[in-house]
């Protein structure tokens, strides 16, 4: 009887976890094609990049916005600094030379606690563009990002999502990486597609600086390190009548730099998902929370397949099966924009890893303390 049971709840958190993969696969169905680029519409934009330690990335990251084709007098790029301890500052400061380029560093004592969004927030108070464009020091843009990002815009659009890829590199850790971002890349497009706007990447969105004024910015959740990003889209989507746009397009791209050990992606893991709780759409935290138990019964499974009962081995391939089917095709979909192929061994590898990283990364983040840019911090 207890098995009959058991059973029946693992099928249950089973058939809540395929029905979120195919409310993603249906949400990338939905989203439209990029347009083409209105080249009569070039609103003000501000490029807002707070940054800490970023002495190995960030003059590639200057110029690689130097090489936008967006008109140079219609954006401005603020570089916050946020306390670094290296010699980002410096390199910056003797580089830019435009007048609107500018690097400047958040006081001492302004908004103590509330780490990155604080020099967003700094950042913000001292641009002028209509459109903030949200993204980080160590990423790279192609020529036609910003343009492409920008006309993703409409006049009933708030917020802008766009996709983010890691450079490709060779080594097994890497492209599990990659694969695994992609998955998460893809979810919070499919999600902004279907209509329910849960995730996206801080290091390449944008908003309208009125909306983002609307919202009261970060007011509510300056004590939060992380969510700078989801909470803002979030808050537009839920309280304003302004909508939310996923620009699907190859050119709005915005690469970056896998973690380069295992320690630094569990840290980073750990940030995100310190967040999860303190989303305010309770009926969201209700459906997340019903994955990580679809999760955590696989482990379950596994365990009482291999010491109690053979029948739960053949649940736990079951469940393993459906999962890999649709994440699989979820990620093809991705093929030739958040990565360039996807290897069947990788994929295997990442599969059989995914449940007991996502455990892991769940519990920690729920305690809050990780390391972020050299520092301790609670959440």
């Amino acid at each position: 009887m207890i098995e009959i049971i058991l059973l029946f709840i693992f099928l249950a958190f089973l058939f809540h976890y395929l029905k979120f993969l195919n409310s993603v696969k249906r949400g990338l169905t939905l989203l439209n094609q990029p347009k083409i680029k209105n080249h009569a519409f070039f609103p003000s934009v501000s490029v807002i990049i707070p940054f800490r330690n970023e002495e190995e990335n960030i003059i590639k990251n200057l110029v690689s916005l130097e090489n936008q084709d967006y008109p140079h007098n219609k954006f401005e790029v603020i570089y916050v600094d946020d306390d670094s301890t290296d010699q980002s500052h410096d390199l910056l400061t003797r580089k830019v030379s435009s007048i609107n380029r500018q690097v400047i560093k958040v006081p001492e004592g302004f908004s103590p606690n509330s780490r990155k969004k604080r020099a967003i927030r700094y950042g913000i108070e001292h641009s002028e563009g209509d459109i903030i464009v949200g993204t980080d020091a160590d990423c790279l843009y192609n020529k036609a990002w910003l343009s492409t990002l920008i006309s993703t815009f409409d006049k009933n659009t708030g917020f802008v999502s766009a996709p983010v890829s890691f450079i490709a590199m060779n080594g097994l850790f890497e492209r599990i990486q990659q694969l695994e971002f992609g998955g998460l890349v893809l979810t919070g497009a499919g999600l902004i597609g279907n209509g329910t706007p849960i995730i996206c990447n801080a290091a390449n969105i944008a908003y309208r600086r009125e909306v983002f004024n609307r919202v009261k910015g970060f007011t509510d959740n300056l004590d939060l390190s992380s969510g700078d990003d989801e909470f803002l889209m979030q808050k537009i989507f839920q309280e304003t009548e302004w909508g939310v746009k996923f620009c699907l397009s190859s050119d709005a791209v915005v690469k970056t730099n896998p973690n380069k050990t295992m320690s630094q992606f569990y840290q980073q893991r750990k940030r995100w998902a310190s967040k999860g709780f303190f989303y305010k759409n309770k009926k969201l935290i209700f459906k997340l929370v019903g994955i990580f138990f679809f999760y955590l019964s696989l482990i379950v499974q596994l365990i009482l397949g291999m010491v109690y009962n053979s029948i739960f081995l053949i649940s736990f391939l079951a469940s393993m099966g459906a999962k890999m089917f649709l994440e699989f095709n979820i990620l093809r979909s991705g093929s030739g924009l958040v990565f360039e192929k996807i290897k069947l061994l990788d994929f295997v590898i990442a599969e059989l890893i995914h449940p007991f990283y996502i455990i892991i990364s769940g519990l920690s983040g729920v305690r809050g303390n990780f390391i972020w840019k050299d520092r301790k911090l609670k959440r």
